[in-house]
């Protein structure tokens, strides 16, 4: 049966109001910035934290539904890895996988063994007898996953799995992470604000800004169509809005672009940063977009440079060193940008 989850909590001037459902075997991300609602809702499934409004339900139980009904945490089939992880300083990793079953009432013999196959599994079971001191963060974070996963939960809650992880053992304990929760039959939700581990881990995809989900949809999808300026910066795209009428966009900030097919009524504007280039000078050829723009500001993002422009439209333009220094591209240099209308994408508002 697919999770149903209307969450609606109330904290003085914040208000979390979303619905959500997860099917089995499905893994699904919420993802927004830092306050927009994530933990909350991932506290209120696993019963931490009480709902004030809505409904939690799975196979025809209701979890919490107020004012009269609310299962105590220890009563749902939930298994959390948290952020932190949060193991027993004090026992070795196969105690830490054992404890969630011991809570349980499974007797200590076979919760130990259990815990050791689930070790195994995860690919630690040569540390089956470290503590977490002795464990990396990689290792420590699978600990966590099968000390949750040894319950067999029918939901899997995941609280920012890989932020606490260097840059380099993080590939890997994400590809290791996609292959456990793809063999994991239950429901998954991943709360995360890194929209690639989103986009890899996930079959579907919940965008929540200021308590509110914005947006849903397969990651490609959702990556190709941004609806608000956030998802649209986390996916790498100039996003506009405007009024479309043939191949011609009025922007509704300032400004207008051509585009490759007509439309008609009110659409985003979508295109990536290197879809535009800059010169000292009015360009002559195939760009059907040009524009007077200012460099703003001049950054490293990722393998180039990322420019950013003021203008009708501002607009943000990766570039290589080379063109940085051919260019002097420092703050208040003014230049043309060029855009082919082929490389602009519209959709319906």
């Amino acid at each position: 049966m697919t999770l149903k989850a209307d969450i609606r909590v109330e904290r003085s001037a914040f208000h979390l109001d979303i619905a959500l459902t997860v099917a089995p075997g499905e893994v699904v991300a919420l993802l927004g910035p830092n306050g927009a609602g994530k933990t909350t809702a991932l506290r209120a499934l696993a019963g931490l934290l009480p709902l004030d409004g809505g409904r939690i339900q799975l196979d025809d139980t209701a979890w919490d539904e107020p004012p009269s009904v609310f299962l105590r945490p220890e009563l749902r089939p939930v298994g959390v890895v948290f952020q932190d992880y949060l193991l027993f300083a004090h026992l070795t990793a196969v105690e830490n996988v054992a404890f969630g079953l011991r809570a349980r009432g499974v007797d200590r013999r076979s919760a130990r063994r259990t815990a050791a196959e689930w070790l195994e599994r995860v690919g630690l079971g040569d540390h089956a007898g470290a503590k977490p001191g002795a464990l990396s963060g990689g290792q420590a974070q699978r600990v966590a996953l099968a000390r949750a996963l040894a319950t067999t939960p029918s939901l899997l809650l995941l609280d920012e799995p890989l932020a606490a992880l260097d840059a380099g053992s993080r590939l890997m304990v994400r590809t290791e992470l996609g292959r456990h929760l793809a063999d994991y039959p239950g429901r998954t939700l991943l709360v995360t604000h890194d929209p690639l581990d989103a986009m890899v881990l996930a079959d579907r995809l919940v965008i929540v800004e200021r308590g509110r989900v914005v947006q849903t949809g397969p990651p490609t999808e959702v990556a190709r169509q941004p609806r608000t300026d956030y998802v649209a910066q986390l996916v790498g795209l100039n996003l506009y809005r405007g009024e479309a009428s043939g191949t011609t966009v009025e922007l509704a900030d300032g400004g207008a672009l051509t585009v490759a097919s007509p439309a008609s009524g009110p659409v985003h504007v979508a295109f990536p940063p290197s879809a535009v280039s800059l010169h000292p000078s009015r360009p002559s050829g195939s760009p059907r977009n040009t524009w007077e723009v200012t460099v703003v500001g001049v950054e490293q993002h990722a393998h180039t440079v990322r420019v950013r422009l003021s203008g009708s439209p501002a607009v943000l333009v990766d570039v290589t060193t080379a063109v940085v220094a051919e260019l002097r591209l420092v703050a208040g240099t003014r230049l043309w940008a060029a855009l082919k209308a082929t490389e602009v994408h519209t959709y319906p508002a």
